[in-house]
């Protein structure tokens, strides 16, 4: 050992910044600021909240959910269950429409397309799906579904149109967030299953479906709770009723939903029917809140 390496000793207290360097002062200040900056943008959610929470639980009771819209000037009756069977209804339909479509063009993108220029024409077309603002996805569903020219097909106003307008609406998210997550799932785990004799689609049905099941629900849970909040959609294809679905119809005539009866309630100069669109608004913002602490909690678990 030389004198000059035996001269050397570690100090960690060589390795601390004066707290009064420009270096140390210029990083508190841009924390700073970016944490006044994410106060900024979570105070307009706080009094969102706190606004549909106070209106609306002084409106919301057991009633609410079981009894149809009251008529102007009706107090202390009424509620919004066709809506919420409605909105039901609609959003069910549009998940068994676009889960297995997004789930199966995600497969294809991350596993089978190698880069070819057909995925990287889906890749483009479901950017710019969503960014596809909603009311041209009703438009368009609209035209082909409530006003469509073939005389054989079924044409108006219907839970089956409004289900399918959503279908489109969750179609980017789910696509998206589904090859995100076979794509995190390690090559190792595709070797080794090629390794013990599977073939290609029998490593991805078996092997990567499985081990990217818990991303991929996190996707189809926010595509969820875009499309149940969605209005001006339903306004073109499912419109909205007063009554009950007519169960030997329900799929092909005008169906309410939550989101049009908030948007038809909360602006007419009746004060029942105000006090049953915030109790709607209440339990919209409450099913967004819980199917985004659901893809939260899915997302955190160990998946491979």
């Amino acid at each position: 050992m030389t004198s000059e390496q035996s001269s050397f000793s570690f100090n960690p207290s060589r390795l601390k910044r004066d707290p009064k360097s420009p270096r140390t002062l210029l990083g508190l200040i841009m924390t700073a600021i970016a944490g006044l900056f994410t106060l900024l943008a979570v105070i307009p959610l706080g009094f969102v909240l706190y606004y549909i929470l106070i209106k609306g639980f002084s409106s919301i009771n057991l009633q609410s959910f079981t009894q149809l819209p009251p008529p102007p000037m009706v107090e202390n009756q009424g509620g919004f269950g066709n809506a919420l069977l409605g909105t039901m209804i609609m959003v069910g339909i549009a998940t068994l429409i676009s889960v297995p479509i997004g789930v199966m063009t995600a497969i294809y993108l991350s596993e089978f397309s190698a880069g070819s220029k057909v995925a990287e024409w889906v890749r483009f077309a479901t950017n710019v799906l969503s960014g596809v603002p909603s009311i041209i996805i009703g438009v368009f569903a609209y035209g082909i579904l409530v006003i469509n020219p073939i005389p054989w097909f079924y044409r108006g106003y219907s839970a089956w149109a409004g289900g399918f307008a959503l279908a489109l609406l969750m179609l980017p998210t789910i696509i998206r967030a589904t090859e995100e997550a076979l794509k995190l799932v390690p090559r190792e785990v595709r070797w080794a299953s090629v390794g013990v004799g599977a073939n290609d689609y029998q490593t991805v049905l078996q092997v990567v479906l499985p081990a990217a099941i818990p991303a991929i629900v996190t996707g189809v849970t926010l595509g969820v709770a875009r499309a149940a909040g969605e209005t001006a959609p339903l306004l073109f294809t499912a419109l909205n009723t007063q009554f009950w679905p007519n169960w030997d119809e329900w799929l092909f005539e005008p169906t309410a939903s939550l989101s049009v009866l908030v948007y038809n309630f909360a602006t007419v100069p009746f004060e029942n029917q105000n006090e049953i669109a915030f109790a709607a608004a209440l339990v919209l913002v409450l099913f967004v809140l819980i199917t985004n602490i659901v893809a939260r909690v899915v997302t955190s678990r160990e998946t491979y």
